[in-house]
């Protein structure tokens, strides 16, 4: 079982459970999933780099993405409808637990001048959203073989009704807020 479940499981629940007052275990806030998306616009004139993209993002995550393309064509960008434009992953269960405990205890202190994650980068509804600037911060991803950096977002769903629940959540999960 993944390190953070278990910690989930023994320290996290216990904790929410006493701090917020829930009467059941099933009303304990927990991660649903994680997305972890990856535009690309300039993909429409380099095919290749997409697929070095979606390479990457599959060594980062440990699951094939899945290419994203455009909804609407929109001249300005000169994007035609269906070209592909990004990928994403979306990661649950026991790979989304693997994938949380490497960004938090490997990636995340790797960036650059890192001084913690924004505290407000909530949605109102509980969920967090985190962009990451290069891809280079995973160890996964070898430095020589990278074309061209690509930053990535990254969302965190959770089950909790509320931004306080949701950020009391991932703090205990090891989430480095910054203060």
């Amino acid at each position: 079982m993944a390190r953070l479940k278990d910690m989930y499981k023994s320290e996290v629940a216990p904790a929410m459970m006493e701090k917020f007052g829930y009467k059941s275990v099933m009303e304990i806030p927990k991660i649903e999933k994680i997305v972890v998306n990856m535009g690309l616009g300039d993909s429409k004139d380099n095919p290749k780099g997409l697929e070095a993209a979606v390479k990457e993002l599959g060594i980062i995550t440990g699951q094939k993405p899945v290419v994203t393309r455009a909804k609407k064509s929109v001249a300005n960008f000169k994007l035609r409808q269906g070209m592909p434009i990004g990928a994403k992953v979306t990661l649950r269960g026991e790979k989304m637990y693997e994938f949380a405990d490497r960004l938090l205890n490997i990636a995340l202190p790797r960036v650059r001048d890192f001084r913690g994650v924004n505290p407000n980068a909530f949605d109102g509804r509980g969920n967090y959203a985190l962009g990451i600037k290069e891809q280079l911060i995973f160890p996964e991803i070898e430095y020589d073989k990278v074309e061209k950096l690509h930053g990535m977002d990254i969302i965190f769903v959770t089950t909790a009704k509320t931004d306080e629940e949701s950020r009391e959540l991932l703090k205990l999960m090891g989430m480095p807020f910054a203060k």
